[in-house]
């Protein structure tokens, strides 16, 4: 009985992490991908922001991606659009509900923020070496 019962006090510990699903991006979620003239102006700032999503971690690199999205989309010559994305990325981004663009959405839910272990990390890399360089507007599906 106490081998029994050391066995499944220990189970969990033995599991393996969790599995990270395939990268996929949405573009700019539920908003525009750019503008009327140009309507992939900003798209490969989201597939970008989505990629740092999709991993997740704590919640110091969150800020980083947001920050990075609203730089890359000033940088095309929308400080307004960026002001914009960045409020919307900060209040719906949140990796406590269970939503397709969370942070860390590549996780099951629920994640929170938590730095990647090593075993993370290794899976990151893994899909890494599978992905066409992040960007591409050709991984948007």
């Amino acid at each position: 009985m106490k081998k029994l019962l050391a066995t499944l006090i220990l189970l969990p510990a033995a599991v393996a992490a969790d599995n990270l699903r395939p990268f996929v991006s949405d573009g700019c979620s539920s908003f525009p991908n750019g503008t009327l003239q140009q309507n992939e102006l900003w798209l490969s700032c989201c597939v970008t922001h989505d990629y740092a999503y999709w991993q997740g971690g704590t919640y110091q690199e969150r800020l980083m991606a947001d920050q990075a999205l609203e730089d890359c989309v000033v940088a095309v010559g929308e400080p307004e659009i960026a002001r914009l994305m960045l409020a919307g990325v900060r209040v719906g981004g949140t990796p406590f509900l269970p939503t397709r663009f969370r942070w860390g959405y590549g996780w099951p839910f629920p994640r929170g923020y938590k730095a990647l272990t090593e075993d993370e990390r290794a899976q990151v890399v893994a899909m890494d070496e599978r992905l066409k360089p992040v960007g591409d507007p050709s991984l948007v599906e």
